[in-house]
């Protein structure tokens, strides 16, 4: 193994782990409930996101679908979870004891910007899976510089305290099972089971070059009148590159200060700490 891909393989421990398989035919009826689910879907969290980013709540603390701020409590089924007989049946198998149960569809050339999870929330031991319904290897998950595909068929834990992103780059669009629980004993039988993933990549390191030319590329765009699509090209860095973290919000906010716009700037510095939860 060489020595980048062990040290990666050192990093994503404990922030991404495969925990369990789940039987094929089962699987394959999960996935044909999140496909004709009858929603709603709710674009939320929209300052994390590119857009192309949706979720229907399964079980909350309000029983109600279109509920998808998550919030720890316990949780019930909401009527979407009617309609899903084998997600009920493997999530009442499973045994945890759930804070929220969600559906995400992440649409193709769809990004969640670099962030973290949690820091809104109490202070109590709980844990985020994932089940990869339906996916491509075009869809994966970004952290520390490393970028991971979530296969199908899996339990995966996913420790969204350090920063991380997702994207799907080509399509079709990506659904997972995202299941908040808290720390218990079935928890900690499942979480025994935890391995590391065999596929990931190590992200290249980004020249200097190379971020001058994206920083320049994004600087003509926002002359043109493009700014949105100048700030998508700096933020999509971190999907590329190894960067250190919070990178791509210092750029936007340097390209702003460079062409005189010191509000946008402030805004993205605040955006960062928001995002990446830094104290203020």
């Amino acid at each position: 193994m060489h020595d980048a891909q062990r040290d990666a393989r050192t990093a994503l421990s404990g922030q991404v782990v495969e925990l369990d398989r789940l039987d094929g035919q089962a699987v394959e009826r999960m996935r044909h409930e999140a496909l004709t689910a009858p929603g709603p879907w709710k674009a939320e969290y929209g300052e994390f996101q590119s857009g192309g980013w949706w979720t229907t709540s399964l079980m909350n603390t309000s029983g109600l679908a279109e509920d998808v701020r998550i919030a720890d409590g316990t949780a019930r089924p909401t009527a979407v979870l009617e309609h899903m007989p084998t997600i009920a049946s493997v999530l009442s198998g499973l045994g945890l004891s759930y804070m929220w149960v969600r559906l995400a569809r992440l649409e193709a050339n769809a990004f969640l910007w670099e962030h973290r999870d949690y820091e809104e929330l109490d202070q109590i031991e709980r844990h985020r899976l994932h089940i990869p319904l339906h996916t491509n290897p075009s869809a994966f998950l970004v952290t520390g510089g490393r970028k991971v595909h979530m296969a199908g068929g899996r339990i995966w834990r996913l420790t969204p305290t350090f920063a991380h992103g997702v994207c799907n780059l080509l399509g079709p669009d990506r659904i997972h099972l995202i299941a908040d629980v808290y720390l218990d004993d079935a928890y900690r039988r499942l979480a025994a089971r935890a391995k590391e993933p065999a596929g990931f990549r190590v992200l290249p390191q980004a020249s200097e070059p190379e971020l001058a030319e994206r920083f320049a590329a994004a600087r003509r765009l926002v002359r043109l009148g493009f700014t949105d699509a100048a700030e998508a090209l700096l933020l999509r860095l971190f999907y590329a590159f190894a960067l250190p973290e919070g990178t791509t919000y210092d750029l936007i906010a340097e390209l702003h200060t460079a062409l005189g716009d010191e509000e946008a700037s402030a805004r993205w510095k605040a955006a960062k700490s928001t995002l990446l939860a830094l104290a203020s």
